[in-house]
């Protein structure tokens, strides 16, 4: 199907420079999903949806617009090639628009290594929903679970073609497989819910369907009973599976696109410290069997391993060709776009550095403080970098959880807060951002 979608692409620019293009880029992608979920025992709702859209950018001068379609005839294409020339000229002129030189562009890269697409066969609807039935019952074996509000299991899979008029033409495909549980214990206003869930590319190496179930209930039994904290400073310690937050506010606050605007609270830290000494933000685009990994960026750019954060160091921001050139710098290859949409900047694997404790010695060692599982809401001022958030989790009280909690606040500053982290070492190495568990001192909890 590679070939087909190299061809789409390439008939794609041939449109674009008949109807009048200076230069286009073109991306073509198939895709595959099915998802399947089952409650009480038996099928609740089945999905499959496959087909390939494309979708074309065109550039006159330094106007840009970008069309897209699901119907990959030859007469949509020039229709939608007269149509992007057409709204290019009305568009206002943005004098960083525009392709990469083609000495920028990226000429080789090793698919194999990267290993994102599972060569085995696509599962069956049945096999899937075997998948979510094991991991419903695993949830509801687990005593004190009053039932299980959903169990689900699902499968990808994408190809992807891009190619532009500067001569770059590359493509590849992924896949994944996951399965979740959402468990329930309690009723009516004493309810209490979590949930877990896995994804992976290979289908091979996910867990069992039973583990997922089984984490899940064990994860909701333990919130039985939840009541609100106290109101006070205390530290607050960010599961692992939710800690990833803090350092996507960090990312999203040193995106190109924000740092242009001037509407980030990390505008002027570039060459600062924005985490402790001694840890480093690290940016891998190459690990084999990662979600987020890709040989090259949106824009046909070679994607490369970099320190964002080096030992507490702001070094980088995250670009894309048109921020990059806004700001007088060099792409970083971080762009990424779908269909319908232009280029804009986008992290891809990440990983901080875990530190030389467990979750559990962080615990003993914050005296009395909450341990957050879960948030919920958001409000975030992208310019001070003020954050106030929902939170649920549990108590600490002389170094060892007391009891669940629900229904408080935990609030500060992003960049006091990330001055004052504490990683403990506890980090999922397989998941696209390995972050672990953080412990941050001084928050203000708003409970009781």
């Amino acid at each position: 199907m590679s070939d087909t979608l190299e061809t789409l692409t390439a008939a794609l620019l041939d449109a674009a420079r008949k109807a009048g293009a200076s230069a286009a880029d073109a991306i073509a992608v198939e895709g595959t999903s099915v998802s399947i979920d089952v409650r009480s025992g038996t099928l609740e709702q089945a999905e499959r949806s496959e087909g390939v859209e494309i979708g074309l950018r065109v550039l006159i001068g330094g106007r840009q617009a970008c069309v897209s379609a699901s119907d990959t005839s030859s007469r949509t294409m020039a229709e939608m090639a007269e149509r992007a020339v057409a709204m290019a000229r009305e568009a206002p002129e943005d004098p960083n628009a525009g392709l990469a030189d083609p000495s920028q562009l990226a000429t080789g890269w090793d698919l194999t290594a990267l290993d994102l697409c599972d060569p085995s066969p696509e599962p069956s609807a049945a096999e899937l929903q075997e998948d979510a039935l094991r991991a419903e019952a695993a949830a509801l074996g687990v005593e004190g679970v009053a039932k299980a509000e959903q169990a689900s299991a699902a499968y990808g899979r994408r190809r992807l073609h891009l190619a532009a008029t500067n001569g770059f033409s590359g493509g590849y495909a992924r896949t994944s497989r996951s399965v979740s549980a959402v468990a329930i214990t309690g009723e009516g206003t004493k309810m209490e819910r979590d949930w877990a869930a896995e994804s992976r590319t290979y289908g091979a190496d996910l867990p069992s369907p039973e583990e997922v179930g089984r984490l899940a209930g064990e994860r909701a039994v333990a919130r039985a009973g939840a009541r609100k904290p106290k109101t006070g400073a205390y530290p607050v310690l960010y599961d692992e599976r939710i800690s990833g937050g803090l350092v996507g506010h960090l990312l999203a606050a040193i995106n190109g696109a924000s740092i242009v605007r001037g509407s980030s609270w990390l505008r002027d830290a570039l060459g600062k410290e924005v985490l402790p000494t001694t840890l480093s933000v690290t940016e891998n685009p190459h690990r084999p069997r990662i979600s987020g990994s890709r040989p090259f960026d949106a824009e046909g750019l070679a994607t490369r391993r970099r320190d964002i954060v080096k030992d507490g160091v702001l070094t980088g921001w995250v670009l894309d060709l048109a921020t990059a050139r806004k700001l007088g710098m060099e792409s970083t290859a971080n762009a990424a776009r779908g269909t319908s949409s232009p280029p804009s900047p986008a992290v891809s694997n990440i990983a901080l550095t875990q530190g030389d404790k467990s979750r559990e010695d962080l615990i003993r060692d914050m005296g009395t403080g909450l341990l957050v599982t879960s948030l919920i809401g958001a409000s975030i001022n992208p310019t001070t970098g003020d954050y106030s958030r929902g939170a649920s989790g549990f108590w600490v009280e002389n170094g060892e959880i007391a009891y669940p909690v629900n229904e408080c606040t935990i609030a500060g500053n992003l960049r006091d807060m990330l001055l004052r982290l504490t990683p403990a070492n506890d980090a999922r190495t397989y998941l696209s951002h390995v972050v672990p568990s953080l412990l941050v001192e001084g928050l203000t909890l708003a409970g009781e």
